[in-house]
Parts: structure tokens; sequence; C-alpha cells
């Protein structure tokens, strides 16, 4: 039998993927992103996440919690942001901060009268973003994941992924896409409940229902994320150099 592959494999597999994003390529992104998750303001961590963060560690072993954005099935990438502010640069600060106050404006407000960032912010409440199956499908566009990233949002938990919003998250480092165990019990959580999310122990507890939920183990694509996305990891790790070098 062979023997299992290393977490470096994923990082290599990503990389192997064609990135059409010309921002993904940008070695200052993923720095970017991770400064702000240092800044409490701007995401509202838990106060163990916040510890973790300040010192450096892994924010895997973080536990996330906060209010919760409900969303439904087949959730497109156009839904999550419109192709208009598609030449938005995430690696100029300003923008960053523009494409996340703009994040879920494709939502229809007849079924979503809640907005994910209210306007004139450019932050949301939500640390948590809840949706069903087929989540980020639609374009490829790599701003998906960047915009509910720069808006707040730490983790996706979904039923199921289009591959590549799930690929695009991982390489971005901007949000843990976690998926449900079982089938549903997305439905059963509404916006404005207040979850934890707990990454080791892949559990999510409604607090609100007092239900708890079973979470896939997101596997190999952890290690990529805490890195803050693939060339960060892939610096990390030696697969390229360091840009200090």
């Amino acid at each position: 039998m062979a023997a299992a592959a290393p977490a470096l494999s994923l990082a290599a597999a990503v990389v192997a993927v064609p990135a059409r994003s010309r921002f993904l390529r940008r070695s200052s992104f993923a720095p970017t992103r991770r400064a702000a998750l240092k800044c409490p303001q701007n995401r509202p961590l838990t106060v163990v996440a916040a510890a973790a963060a300040a010192a450096g560690d892994s924010p895997s072993t973080a536990v996330f919690h906060g209010e919760c954005f409900v969303v439904g099935d087949n959730i497109d990438t156009d839904q999550i942001i419109p192709a208009e502010y598609l030449t938005l640069v995430p690696s100029k600060p300003d923008e960053y901060r523009k494409l996340g106050s703009y994040a879920f404006i494709g939502l229809p407000t007849a079924a979503y009268p809640t907005p994910f960032v209210a306007p004139g912010e450019e932050t949301t409440r939500y640390t948590v973003i809840i949706g069903g199956d087929n989540f980020g499908c639609g374009s490829s566009r790599e701003h998906a994941p960047v915009a509910l990233g720069a808006a707040g949002a730490r983790v996706v938990v979904a039923e199921s992924y289009a591959r590549i919003f799930f690929r695009n998250s991982v390489a971005t480092g901007e949000v843990y896409p976690l998926e449900l165990a079982d089938t549903g019990a997305w439905k059963e959580c509404k916006t404005g409940d207040v979850v934890t999310v707990e990454l080791d122990n892949c559990v999510m507890i409604n607090h609100t229902s007092g239900k708890q939920y079973k979470l896939k183990p997101i596997g190999d694509a952890g290690p990529v994320i805490d890195a803050g996305g693939i060339f960060a990891y892939a610096r990390k790790t030696g697969m390229i150099a360091s840009k200090s070098a």
C-alpha cells in the first residue's frame, strides 16, 4: 500500500493549477491578509484566537466564535462579489477593504433582507458564514474568498463546495472552507445565531439553538490556510525562496 502523501503535496498541487488572477501571484497579498488577522476590530476573533495570532501560533488551534450569516444552496461567485468589482486589487490595502465592503452584495434582497455588510461599513458583524450545497459555484474568481475574508469572515461552513471556490480559499488563505458532515444541517441555523467553530475538534456549536454539528476534517489544506495562502506556505516550507533571501 502506498504511503500517505505529505502535506506539502497539497501545496504543490495548488501551485500546479494555473491561476488566472493577476493578484494571486502578488507576493504582497498574503501578508496583507495575515496582518488583518491580528486586528481584533477587523477580525472578530475569540480571546483564544487573538492570543494565538499575537503569539504567532497556528490559527488552526483557535476557536472562532460569533454570529453567523446563513445562505442557501448554489451561492455563486457573482452573488459573493459581482464582476463589476473585479477591478479592485486586493494587494492595495484601501482596495482590499473596499472589496470586503462589497461582499455578498449580489445576493437578492428579497431572499436576504439582512445585508452581510451593513451600508456604510467596510466589515461585517458575522464571523462565520453557513451555506448549503455547491457553495461558490459559477465563474472562477479568487476575489470571492478574498472579499469574504476582507469583510471579516473567518470560516465558511457549507454542505459542499464548488471545487474552484475551495481551491481559491486555500490558495489565498482568506477563509477556512469547512464541510458539514450531515446533509441539511445548515437549514437548522439562522442568520444572527451565535456559533462556535472548533477546527481541531471538527465541530460547530450553535449556542442559540443548543445544537452541535460535526464537521469534516479540513486535512492538508489547513496548514496552507494557516500560513496565509499558497505562496506564504511555499516560502515557509522552502518550496520557493523567501522574499528576504
